[in-house]
């Protein structure tokens, strides 16, 4: 009996619970409108550029755009406290901007795409081609990118590395790949050449597409062995990272990738710190890469750099060099400060009989150049 009263009882409390539902008045009913216009920046179908900033009570803001002789340009605020400017209409390309808030750079909180590196230097806005450009994702087969750990015996630390896999690798099973060694400079890290600044990948995609380039591994690595560009250009840091490179990343590769193990399947190249350290490792290596390309190097544009000091006797014997090594490849920007320095290497390789190639154009130390000579210079290898 008492358990029958039980079981009634908590019968009834049960009822009585169940019959309080609980008050809700959550809604998504505001959520079904239309997205808002984009705020900053925004690409006009001229290609002029609208960039605006929110700050009431700043007293000036000023646009930094681009990357290379940047002169700050006021902008304009309005009473709701928007400051606003549009620039010019520009070439198709990707460029970078910050804002200038009362003296402090400032990147612009409404685009969420970044130039970074070992910091965040500024936003990214892309202005889009009549057709697309040799930077630009197109309407192609597009591989893999990878980030890897490992460990640095030269460094004695856990390391990254960001490895692309082209189409072809997946499509192709038993198909055996190149490999491009790709090193970044000295703000950067080995993401760098592969997220919003190099492009490396749209880059080699679009390029085997057009049948331009043959399809490959790229291997970006990180070039700072203590976060400086000392660290990445003194004579020990480069021989850690040759010791890194030859004795961690190049087994890794070739022991977990469909990669040919031979030195004219091995290409290294770099911009600005890391075409530094390219050049050197490739000379020093002759055996081990056929193509060497080093981009914007402000070691080598230095008038006291003297390869014997880091690789002695490299051009003892220049007929033996130029049987080794297929493509040396050098380039600077006409803007670039190290310009002179690098006209001044052309002319004593020349000199030395070394066969190199050496290319120029408008630009100064800037991530457009060194797009436009990767894009050729992938088309020069394997």
């Amino acid at each position: 009996m008492m358990k029958k009263i039980l079981f009634l009882l908590l019968s009834l409390v049960s009822c009585t619970i169940l019959a309080q539902k609980p008050a809700n008045t959550y809604s998504v009913q505001g959520w079904w409108g239309p997205a808002s216009p984009p705020y900053s920046p925004v690409v006009e179908n001229d290609k002029s550029i609208v960039f605006r900033f929110k700050a009431k009570s700043a007293k000036s803001v000023k646009l930094l755009f681009g990357e290379w002789d940047i002169k700050p340009v006021e902008m304009q605020k309005d009473t709701a406290g928007n400051w606003e400017i549009k620039i010019a209409p520009q070439k198709p390309g990707i460029y970078s901007y910050v804002f200038s808030v009362d003296g402090i750079q400032t990147l612009d909180p409404k685009n969420p795409v970044v130039k970074s590196g070992t910091e965040l230097y500024g936003s990214i806005v892309e202005v889009p081609g009549d057709k697309a450009r040799f930077d630009e994702i197109q309407n192609v087969p597009h591989g893999i990118l990878q980030s890897i750990k490992y460990q640095s015996s030269a460094l004695g630390k856990p390391r990254g590395m960001c490895i692309f896999l082209p189409a072809e690798y997946q499509t192709s099973p038993k198909q055996i790949f190149p490999v491009l060694y790709l090193r970044h400079g000295g703000g950067d890290n080995e993401t760098s050449w592969s997220q919003s600044s190099g492009k490396a990948d749209v880059i080699l995609e679009n390029l085997i597409a057009e049948n331009k380039a043959k399809p490959m591994l790229i291997v970006m690595t990180n070039g700072l062995t203590d976060g400086s560009w000392a660290g990445g250009s003194s004579k020990e840091g480069v021989e850690q990272l040759e010791q890194e490179l030859l004795k961690d990343v190049i087994p890794y590769v070739e022991k977990n990738y469909r990669v040919r193990a031979d030195k004219k399947s091995r290409a290294i190249a770099g911009l600005s710190m890391g075409g530094g350290q390219a050049y050197l490792i490739g000379l020093k290596n002759p055996d081990k890469f056929s193509y060497i390309g080093e981009f914007s190097a402000g070691l080598l544009s230095d008038a006291k750099f003297d390869i014997n000091e880091r690789v002695p006797g490299a051009f003892a014997n220049p007929a033996k060099l130029n049987k080794e090594i297929s493509l040396l490849y050098l380039a600077c920007g006409k803007e670039d400060p190290r310009y002179q320095g690098h006209l001044a290497l052309d002319y004593d390789l020349k000199t030395k009989g070394i066969n190199h190639e050496f290319h120029d154009s408008s630009g100064g130390h800037e991530w457009r150049f060194w797009r436009e000579q990767l894009h050729n210079f992938m088309q020069k290898i394997f």
